[in-house]
């Protein structure tokens, strides 16, 4: 492509809202789909994620947060965690913040297809076809959005530091027999963290996202359960607080890890989201750090001197430097988290329940705690 400023490499959700909030500014933007294996058609996209008020408002811009589905986001008023002791838990809820919502939960199907029509009728962006190999279009920037797998940053030479975990997570959806009342619920213990999260689909006011980190032995086995066993096993989990559970989906499930690549800018190239960093699913942070990375980098290339190159190295650390700080600590929260919680010594499960007793009671902590998962 002639005149091409931005090449934009991987058609995820970060890559659809970095095109989209480039071509707004005007650039030539074309969007590459990532060049691995598309998902099959016929296993169902069970995945669903906490968008916090930031990430809300960066598709409010794009045009996109108002045209979703109205059944395809649930707004979160309050949030009840609970560890492994009787009577240790800690509480959020959106009137105690003096915020609308604590957190919206989107459906990833309706999300991307609303992110597809605002491609699909965007001026100056263009969908090229998936390319297989290392090439790129000819453009003064390439922004790698392709995931934690792109194949471009390795043809790069850029490595991915990373930590497996030995954990898996379980995605799917259920409907419980008790209405969910736009709480999300969560169990912290050893060895496993357990998440259910609100929706309006397919039952409204009863409907869950699933979402389940086990040791990889212990996830086999879950996984190999008929979906009768399945259903016992959530509701022992549960204790029983969401009343039966009836799943609406398939499953799905992934290895879980804390990753971050070892440079996140060169000449000519910047990486974004899982390209750049990875991490536990147990805040529901990934995305949202991911579309702060889309926020941060338009905001850069908006306000660059009218003499520097899209491409220019020092421009593109400018971003990195913005997004290493955030970043670095929510891996280091969530690692911190999960090495606390799937510990299973007495003294640290003494301590952790404590803990999260004591944070439940020191309002000011919750409050700065809230505020960082907002993106406040």
């Amino acid at each position: 492509m002639n005149g091409l400023d931005v090449c934009v490499r991987g058609a995820g959700i970060v890559g659809k809202c970095l095109a989209l909030s480039l071509a707004r500014q005007g650039l030539q933007v074309a969007l590459v789909p990532d060049a691995g294996p598309a998902r099959a058609a016929a296993a169902a996209d069970v995945r669903a994620y906490a968008l916090n008020a930031a990430s809300v408002d960066l598709l409010k811009r794009l045009k996109v947060w108002d045209a979703m589905p109205q059944r395809s986001v649930t707004a979160v008023h309050d949030m009840h965690i609970e560890g492994d002791a009787a009577g240790s838990a800690l509480d959020f809820s959106a009137w105690q913040q003096c915020v609308g919502e604590l957190a919206w939960i989107g459906d990833v199907p309706a999300l991307e297809r609303q992110l597809d029509e605002a491609v699909r009728f965007a001026p100056h962006l263009t969908v090229l076809a998936s390319q297989t190999d290392a090439g790129m279009p000819a453009a003064a920037l390439t922004a790698l959005c392709e995931g934690k797998a792109s194949a471009t940053r390795g043809a790069l030479g850029v490595r991915m530091q990373r930590h497996d975990y030995g954990h898996r997570g379980i995605a799917t959806r259920v409907v419980a027999e008790q209405p969910h009342q736009n709480c999300a619920r969560q169990w912290f213990r050893a060895p496993d963290i357990l998440a259910l999260l609100p929706l309006d689909a397919p039952e409204p006011g009863r409907s869950y996202a699933v979402v389940w980190s086990l040791p990889d032995e212990r996830a086999e086995a879950m996984l190999a359960l008929d979906d009768s066993d399945f259903e016992h096993a959530l509701f022992d989990a549960t204790g029983g607080a969401c009343g039966a559970l009836r799943l609406s989906s398939q499953r799905a499930a992934w290895p879980l890890m804390i990753a971050n690549a070892e440079a996140w800018c060169g000449p000519g190239w910047v990486l974004l989201g899982d390209a750049a960093h990875v991490v536990h699913p147990l805040s529901g942070q990934g995305l949202n750090l991911g579309l702060a990375d889309v926020v941060s980098l338009a905001r850069v290339v908006e306000e660059r001197e009218p003499w520097r190159a899209l491409g220019d190295e020092k421009l593109l650390r400018r971003y990195a430097r913005e997004r290493a700080a955030p970043t670095w600590a929510m891996g280091r929260v969530t690692d911190g988290l999960l090495q606390l919680f799937s510990s299973a010594q007495p003294g640290v499960q003494e301590l952790r329940n404590r803990g999260l007793t004591l944070v439940n009671q020191l309002t000011p902590l919750k409050r700065w705690l809230a505020q960082r998962a907002l993106g406040s």
